[in-house]
């Protein structure tokens, strides 16, 4: 695989959105638009007739929220926004969903579907004092903020994944991504899962052939 060579200084997930947000400059990636988020997550395009229509986000609606997440955490390179942008389409089944309804765990949510105690962590970097130690009234706090909701999968590749695997993602390559999935998010790298990461990676401009 390589990455595309034709970039521009600026991300966008959203032309709808206003303003747009630019990623640190030292990054360079393709314009996008929400059609390109929509392309990962085809559900995206719309909210009607979503099961839980309080947890549902469209691609417009997503995508200043994602970019705001990939410059406060940092993420600055195709590969690695790619996976980002794949795990949370497909665990939150195209952004319809950002709570575990089945089987239901108790605290497990946001757009990522973390697990509990990784919430817990992640409100605790945040400093969030409400919820105390119950899972499911910390959840409900990073749900109720977008920032924090659509946050979590970028502080979770920052902050719990190795160097090694973020190191593989950069490479834009599918084994580094299959070692993401199975080292950090610790899950099988199943073909629905690896369908969501070839179209981000497509999106980003990397070449999977």
């Amino acid at each position: 695989m390589r990455l595309s060579p034709v970039f521009s200084s600026l991300f966008y997930l959203s032309a709808l959105s206003a303003p747009s947000l630019a990623l640190p400059a030292v990054l360079t990636l393709a314009k996008r638009t929400s059609g390109s988020l929509v392309t990962i997550a085809p559900k995206a395009s719309t909210c009607a007739g979503a099961e839980f229509a309080k947890e549902c986000k469209t691609a417009e609606e997503a995508a200043p929220f994602i970019n705001q997440s990939f410059r406060t955490y940092g993420i600055t390179t195709p590969g690695e926004a790619a996976a980002l942008l794949s795990t949370m389409a497909f665990e939150s089944d195209d952004f319809r969903y950002n709570i575990n309804h089945v089987p239901g765990v108790p605290g497990q949510g946001t757009r990522n579907m973390q697990s509990p105690q990784f919430n817990m962590m992640y409100a605790q970097s945040l400093k969030l004092a409400a919820g105390g130690s119950d899972p499911s009234a910390v959840l409900a706090q990073l749900t109720a903020n977008p920032q924090y909701d659509f946050g979590s999968g970028a502080w979770f590749l920052t902050t719990q994944c190795s160097d090694t695997v973020r190191a593989g993602l950069k490479t834009g390559q599918l084994t580094g991504w299959q070692a993401y999935i199975s080292e950090c998010i610790h899950t099988a790298a199943s073909p629905d899962r690896q369908a969501y990461w070839e179209r981000a990676a497509k999106v980003m401009g990397i070449s999977t052939k």
